[in-house]
């Protein structure tokens, strides 16, 4: 079990949150202000909603689609955790789709997870929910990291990830790469195809669609870490969040993806309410994708009786 043992994203049981106060934390105004006019704009987009083309309500929801992938199927689940193995024409998709979603280059995404599950619920968390739901959600990215996340994270071993070249090509080209994905094939598609405003086609399939998948991704932070029930460790915080899963296409079994982070499919139930595990799976039947890690039934059943809250339900 040493390959296991050696893995980066299990958590860490010998880390000591250091004695004596907290530094003071330092704000990014930069980020406070961008995060607001962001949140405006997307407001602002709801408004737009009744005015946009049913084809360009439809372009959103698959932008929304293809961006949430490049997080779930992505960053998640094949660059942090490597829970499978993607062929590159997967890869080159996902890297797009990761620069679609625009929430840092996959490197840092990756290494910033890493850190998350490692040191989950600690000074070394990036987004330590034990700070309360804000600071889990979006006022982790609004503040200077803590010392110990910066420490630790320089201390991971990467190696896998420096050797990607869709990995490390992605973060060369990261800004040109999100101009182009986030927010100009969103808005030229719609304006071009079939004649939506460009007034809309900005404000709707990129600013909206946008901010609503970094609030999807930001609630498997906050929420998933306060609500909801733990069958399978109870000794943890993530929990099993029904919202979250819908929101975050499938992100939301949070206790089980904590209890056995290495699972491509983050739950126990493969494919059922989870559309990045079905993604997954198409991408196997096509033979883009393979070697899916999977928990045992075996383990989970005698995890879940060891250390679980006893909500379980099979199913």
């Amino acid at each position: 079990c040493n390959a296991k043992a050696a893995r980066e994203d299990v958590f860490d049981h010998t880390y000591k949150e250091k004695e004596g106060p907290k530094p003071p934390s330092s704000i990014v105004w930069r980020n406070v202000v961008l995060m607001t006019l962001l949140h405006i704009g997307a407001a602002y987009g709801v408004v737009l909603l009744p005015s946009a083309s049913p084809l360009t309500l439809l372009w959103s929801l698959l932008c929304f689609f293809i961006s949430a992938l490049g997080v779930t199927a992505g960053a998640h689940r094949l660059w942090s955790h490597r829970s499978y193995k993607a062929s590159l024409p997967l890869k080159i998709f996902l890297g797009l789709a990761n620069s679609m979603s625009f929430q840092n280059d996959i490197f840092e995404w990756a290494r910033d997870h890493r850190v998350h599950h490692k040191y989950s619920e600690t000074d070394a968390d990036p987004h330590n929910a034990v700070r309360g739901f804000f600071f889990a959600h979006i006022g982790w990215l609004m503040l200077r990291k803590h010392p110990d996340v910066i420490e630790k994270g320089k201390k991971l071993e990467l190696t896998d990830l420096k050797s990607d070249k869709v990995v490390m090509f992605q973060r060369k080209y990261y800004k040109p790469s999100v101009l182009l994905m986030c927010f100009f094939v969103p808005m030229a598609v719609p304006w071009y195809m079939w004649g939506e405003s460009l007034w809309v086609a900005y404000y709707i399939p990129a600013l909206l669609r946008y901010t609503l998948v970094l609030n999807a991704t930001w609630l498997v932070n906050s929420a998933a870490h306060m609500w909801g029930n733990r069958p399978y460790d109870k000794t943890i915080n993530p929990r099993e969040n029904a919202f979250v899963t819908f929101s975050a296409i499938g992100e939301g079994f949070h206790n089980y993806h904590h209890t056995f982070p290495y699972d491509y499919a983050t739950s126990e139930f493969g494919c059922k309410l989870n559309l990045t595990t079905c993604f997954i799976d198409a991408m196997c039947f096509l033979g883009l994708a393979k070697d899916v890690k999977r928990g045992s039934r075996e383990l989970v059943q005698a995890r879940l009786q060891r250390t679980g809250d006893g909500s379980h339900r099979s199913g």
